[in-house]
């Protein structure tokens, strides 16, 4: 007779399974998805209000930690960040069912301008920072900086802090890279043109640049190009000065360390030596007559530079 019945058990879990595997499923489809953007972010302004309970609603944001900042009505605290404004006053519920009876808990995100900028530089018309209200892809965001210059050297490089978005879930615990080829952007393949999110750091990299010093008419820098000579630079800067030392000329050069050559640019013109090839990043230092020669390569404090700029670019709200 047991048998019997555990076997009758074992017929119906079997029959019934399909069904219920159905149901669950029809059940989640018909569960709304919240999209990421609509999660609680850091630096958003959040309402919390309980029915008939005034004393227990509260407005405010997130420590750095991801918790409401002081809201001191439960125990423990309580995590937000990444959660649905329904995921958040569910958990909110749990806590104050401990004191409350059946409180019922609405939460809202009342302002989004506190989250992370995405900012959009290097070799586009307009750098700037941006603000979604919305989802935008890689594309729209180069649409709204401008599009490229001609100095886009072929190569988008995206960096995503960990915790700045939601787009993922769980949060990763590290940064972020992604390499996108500027033909695959203009080709419109689907792989490069991914969502674009808060945090996101978009650089279009330039070509590498060759720096020029001292007695030329135009100190700077210049785009490196594979068949650039330092006699080819000189000219690109506008020449040597009238007080240059063209016979004391010096390339400062990184090879995973520092390296100087020395150049005499008289001798080239007058084609009884070499022109030089140059590298990215080669440093030409022309001296000043009655000046001492520089010994050792100047400092580009470019990634500084960089950020002071940044912080300052104007802002663009896609909405």
């Amino acid at each position: 007779m047991r048998r019997l019945v555990r076997f009758a058990a074992i017929f119906v879990c079997l029959t019934a399974f399909p069904f219920l595997v159905e149901c669950r499923a029809q059940e989640q489809s018909k569960t709304p998805s919240v999209d990421f953007i609509d999660r609680i972010h850091l630096g958003d302004l959040i309402d919390i209000h309980v029915a008939g309970y005034l004393e227990y609603d509260w407005r405010g944001r997130l420590t750095p930690e991801g918790f409401l900042d002081g809201y001191q009505h439960v125990a423990k605290q309580i995590y937000a960040h990444c959660r649905s404004e329904q995921e958040l006053a569910n958990e909110i519920d749990r806590a104050l069912s401990e004191i409350l009876r059946n409180p019922k808990t609405e939460v809202r995100i009342i302002d989004r301008s506190g989250r992370p900028y995405a900012t959009i530089d290097g070799a586009v018309r307009t750098p700037q920072r941006i603000q979604f209200r919305r989802a935008a892809r890689l594309n729209e965001v180069i649409i709204h900086a401008g599009g490229f210059t001609e100095r886009a050297s072929g190569q988008v490089i995206i960096s995503r802090p960990p915790g700045a978005s939601c787009a993922r879930l769980p949060i990763p615990a590290r940064s972020e890279r992604f390499e996108i080829s500027v033909s695959d952007i203009l080709a419109g393949k689907p792989e490069a043109n991914p969502v674009i999110v808060s945090g996101d750091l978009i650089v279009v990299i330039e070509a590498s640049p060759v720096y020029l010093l001292g007695a030329v008419h135009g100190q700077g820098k210049i785009d490196f190009r594979p068949d650039l000579t330092v006699s080819r630079a000189i000219d690109s800067a506008g020449g040597l000065s009238k007080n240059a030392l063209p016979q004391q000329v010096k390339i400062f050069r990184r090879d995973g360390g520092s390296s100087m050559i020395a150049v005499d640019v008289a001798k080239i013109r007058a084609k009884q030596a070499d022109d030089i090839t140059l590298r990215p990043f080669d440093i030409i230092d022309v001296p000043f007559k009655g000046k001492p020669p520089r010994t050792l390569p100047p400092v580009f404090d470019v990634d500084r530079e960089n950020d002071e700029r940044r912080a300052k670019l104007p802002v663009k709200i896609i909405e």
